[in-house]
C-alpha cells in the first residue's frame, strides 16, 4: 500500500490550502463579495450541508480538524470534495455517460442531491479500490457501480 502524506493533496494543493479555499469561499460569499466559478461551485456545496458551515466559517477550526479514523463521523472536506468532484465529472462528462447516469439517478431519486451522493458513494469504492490494488481508478468499474446504484434506486 502506498503511504500518503496527508498533508499533500491532488494537484499539489496542500490539505491545508484546499481547506483555506472553502472557508475564503465561504467568507466571500457571506460578504457578498464576487466569486469565482470555482468559488461559486464550493459555496453550492457548502450551502446544501449547513451541518459543515461552522467548521468551515473559522478557517482555524478548519485548519485544524482531524477525523478520527475510529469515529463514525464523516469528514466534511472529503464529503464536499466528492461532491464537487461528482460536479465537474457531470460539467465534462467524464467518464463518458456519467452525465446521463446522473440525469438518471435525479429522475429517479427526485432529487439532485440524492444523485450526486449515489455517484459519490461509487467514487468513493472505486477510489478506494484504487488505492488498494496501487492502481489507477477504473473508470469502467466506477460507472458500473454507479449503474448499480441507478438499478437500486429503481427498486425503492
Amino acid at each position: 500500500m502506498t503511504n500518503i502524506d496527508p498533508s499533500t493533496a491532488v494537484g499539489g494543493y496542500t490539505r491545508e490550502e484546499l481547506r483555506r479555499s472553502y472557508s475564503d469561499a465561504w467568507r466571500k460569499h457571506r460578504a457578498r463579495t464576487p466569486l469565482t466559478p470555482l468559488e461559486s461551485m464550493i459555496v453550492e456545496v457548502i450551502e446544501r450541508h449547513p451541518q459543515y458551515q461552522t467548521l468551515i466559517e473559522d478557517p482555524r477550526d478548519a485548519l485544524a480538524f482531524e477525523p478520527a479514523a475510529a469515529d463514525p463521523v464523516e469528514n466534511p472536506f472529503l464529503h464536499m470534495g466528492l461532491h464537487l468532484a461528482v460536479r465537474e465529472q457531470f460539467a465534462i462528462d467524464r467518464p463518458p455517460g456519467i452525465r446521463e447516469l446522473r440525469h438518471s439517478l435525479e429522475a429517479r431519486l427526485g432529487d439532485l442531491h440524492g444523485a450526486e451522493h449515489a455517484l459519490m458513494e461509487a467514487l468513493a469504492e472505486t477510489l478506494w479500490e484504487a488505492q488498494r490494488n496501487g492502481r489507477a481508478p477504473d473508470e469502467a468499474r466506477y460507472l458500473e457501480l454507479s449503474r448499480r446504484r441507478l438499478r437500486a434506486a429503481s427498486t425503492r
